[in-house]
């Protein structure tokens, strides 16, 4: 069974763009060197450092989906992409990690709550309230 999935993409302008549907986004190896205009081995070298560091588990991070064609290709998920951004120094990483902070601190919603892990507190109480 041939799975449907989205990826994102960045245009000529460095302007990244989400798929509408972004609940199947997954990205191959290809379209991540892609996307962060990297080399493989600079790309394969993140993965391993960012599986080693605990950010995140590989069950979590990678799936392999079988294609049309018969052959199995690993896919990321998109907190593995957006980790991938934070380590990279490229445009198509700055143009992430641009992107999605611009997410987080424009529009807030009243469920996205910033915690300080060390002491537990609410980073941002004063603007919401919650029990």
């Amino acid at each position: 069974m041939k799975q449907e999935r989205n990826i994102i993409t960045m245009d000529e302008y460095g302007k990244i763009h989400f798929p509408n549907n972004s609940d199947n986004i997954l990205m191959s190896t290809n379209e991540l060197i892609e996307l962060f205009g990297v080399t493989y081995p600079t790309l394969k070298a993140n993965i391993k450092a960012i599986y080693k560091n605990g950010i995140l588990n590989e069950y979590e991070a990678q799936k392999c989906i079988k294609l049309s064609n018969g052959n199995n290709i690993d896919v990321y998920s998109p907190p593995f992409i957006v980790a991938l951004s934070f380590r990279l120094d490229t445009l198509g990483a700055y143009k992430m990690r641009e992107y999605v902070i611009n997410k987080l601190t424009t529009n807030p919603r009243n469920d996205i709550v910033f915690m300080n892990v060390r002491t537990r507190e609410c980073m941002n109480e004063n603007r919401y309230r919650h029990n």
